[in-house]
């Protein structure tokens, strides 16, 4: 199993990317930022994202330079328009019907970093996301189990709104919220974590 060195910290709040890192055998206390997303001025999608996980990543690294820090921010992305997180059924309703029988981009901005060791990576993973032709019946039913009002895009493909994707191009992980294979190659790689036999 993956066995932690230094201590990780996840700056997110987001409970699909601490499950991920959970799933991948990872060790770590989650320390959200409050770095105001609003004050970053939306670009370009891959450098808007880069941006903000920078941001967060270096807020919490600030307060804890010996600890090894994940950053990360999400979009949905169609046809040049970001999409949110819904607040209301209608708006739901509204990005499931964009969303339908077309493909969206997620992009997921994501920064590794530790002060004291002089530690930094930040890249950005993209996912190509191919959707079903929805019928009204069916966003009506997926609008009222409430799911979509916390989710980028007013889906969560590794709940109920897995029925919605026909295709994924690019990393699944990434679509839930946290390219999981990049993060944990550059981990191994720089020496955060390392893999222990537990039957030695």
């Amino acid at each position: 199993m993956l066995n932690n060195i230094p201590p990780l910290i996840l700056a997110s709040k987001s409970p699909r990317r601490k499950y991920l890192l959970e799933q991948a055998g990872l060790t770590f206390s989650i320390i959200p930022s409050d770095f105001d997303e609003r004050s970053i001025p939306m670009t370009d999608p891959e450098r808007y994202v880069k941006v903000l996980a920078e941001a967060k990543a270096m807020d919490i690294a600030r307060q804890y330079p010996k600890n090894w820090i994940i950053g990360a921010d999400t979009i949905v992305l169609i046809n040049d328009t970001i999409l949110g997180k819904p607040k209301s059924r209608n708006e739901a309703r509204r990005m499931l019907n964009q969303l339908s029988g077309n493909i969206h981009h997620v992009y997921t901005g994501y920064t590794i970093c530790c002060i004291e060791k002089n530690g930094y990576f930040t890249d950005v993973a993209k996912t190509d996301v191919f959707f079903k032709n929805l019928t009204e019946e069916e966003i009506e039913w997926y609008v009222h189990t409430k799911e979509p009002f916390d989710k980028a895009g007013a889906y969560a493909i590794q709940g109920l709104g897995t029925f919605l994707v026909k295709k994924v191009n690019g990393s699944y992980t990434n679509v839930v919220g946290l390219p999981v294979c990049e993060i944990i190659e550059y981990l191994i790689k720089s020496g955060v974590v390392g893999f222990k036999n537990d039957n030695s």
